[in-house]
């Protein structure tokens, strides 16, 4: 199951929105095949490791990190090919919540006659699908908030100058997540002081779907994420209360302006995260200010936070924060974040953790 789980990882960034697999099969005590979700609409993993076996399958164990779908989408069902095959034991690491699948392949199997064992590193598994376990059970992406900052907690210096903080191989690893992730999502602000183009500079890289968040439309027109529509998709969230001229202005420039509810006079953040969900945006990466951060944090619809501290000290009482707003006014009041982990990428540390809300 541990080849199986590096296997999937393989096919990140490619196969979105379906979920990572690796699938190992073993006969007499040896590795036969293996296989993994290389690309979305495609074989998936079960299938690709039958292609790459190198005898016969039949009596053999195949371990796989999801359970196998059973139902007809973009590909025939994987579960009737393992009994096709003659697999007499499948090991699932976890089972798909998917209604469409949720537990309907392991019965499948199990009608056939095939034994079957469900849970192996199964905690790890469902971590690997963080993005599609949430999306398929809540219809809302998931939400990864991204900052960086000094070891003395500035994402700028007093002056405003904020490039660059961390290091390069920092940056690169956030340009690597921008290739996974369908969306990156800023602030308008963000948008009028930097002028950034929100795409992935990885060589091959994936541009992710620039979401701005603008409740009154006030968005230069020649903002790089306007005029680089060709680039990368373009979706503009504002209220009902947008100039429509700006709109019609927006839209005949090939971007979408997505109108969501109002809240306290801005984009309703919650409502905005169900109107993406049916986009078929499964995840967001939140590059957003502090503002922006903390009405994001403060609406309940971050899952992932991510960290970078560079080794600088900036000071200055008016050098901005990763979590700006109004912030909280008792400490027990504060955003809890559980499951921490660190690594040093380069010069830098990152941390991640997850918001304590229990859905992770």
């Amino acid at each position: 199951m541990k080849l199986a789980l590096e296997l999937a990882v393989k096919g990140k960034g490619k196969i979105s929105p379906n979920p990572m697999v690796g699938a190992v099969i073993v006969k007499d005590g040896k590795i036969i095949g293996h296989g993994f979700h290389e690309v979305y609409g495609e074989a998936h993993a079960e299938i690709n490791a039958f292609k790459n076996t190198v005898e016969d399958v039949s009596g053999a164990h195949m371990y796989v990190t999801l359970e196998p779908c059973s139902h007809y989408g973009k590909t025939p069902p994987c579960a009737d090919k393992i009994i096709e095959k003659k697999i007499s034991k499948v090991v699932i690491g976890s089972l798909d919540p998917n209604p469409l699948v949720a537990g309907r392949g392991v019965q499948k199997l199990k009608d056939a006659g095939i034994e079957v064992t469900v849970g192996v590193l199964e905690e790890q598994c469902k971590k690997l699908n963080e993005v599609f376990m949430k999306y398929i059970e809540h219809k809302e992406p998931f939400v990864i908030m991204k900052s960086a900052m000094s070891l003395d907690g500035k994402i700028a210096a007093p002056s405003g100058e904020s490039k660059w903080i961390t290091g390069e191989k920092a940056r690169n690893a956030v340009h690597q997540l921008r290739n996974e992730v369908s969306a990156i999502m800023v602030g308008v602000n963000t948008v009028i002081k930097d002028n950034p183009e929100l795409t992935c500079r990885l060589e091959g890289g994936r541009n992710p779907i620039r979401v701005i968040v603008d409740s009154n439309l006030r968005i230069p027109m020649n903002s790089k994420v306007i005029e680089g529509v060709h680039i990368a998709k373009t979706i503009i969230a504002a209220t009902e209360s947008a100039d429509k001229e700006k709109i019609s202005l927006l839209e005949s420039e090939g971007v979408k302006v997505l109108i969501t509810k109002s809240k306290n006079g801005r984009v309703d953040l919650k409502d905005l995260m169900i109107k993406l969900g049916e986009l078929k945006i499964d995840s967001i990466l939140l590059e957003g200010g502090g503002t922006l951060n903390f009405s994001a944090l403060e609406e309940g619809i971050v899952d992932k936070v991510q960290i970078y501290i560079a080794p600088k000290l900036i000071g200055g009482e008016t050098a901005k924060t990763p979590v700006g707003g109004r912030g909280i006014e008792f400490l027990k009041d504060a955003f809890k974040v559980k499951n921490l982990t660190t690594r040093v990428i380069g010069e830098d540390i990152l941390i991640e953790g997850y918001m304590e809300r229990g859905e992770i």
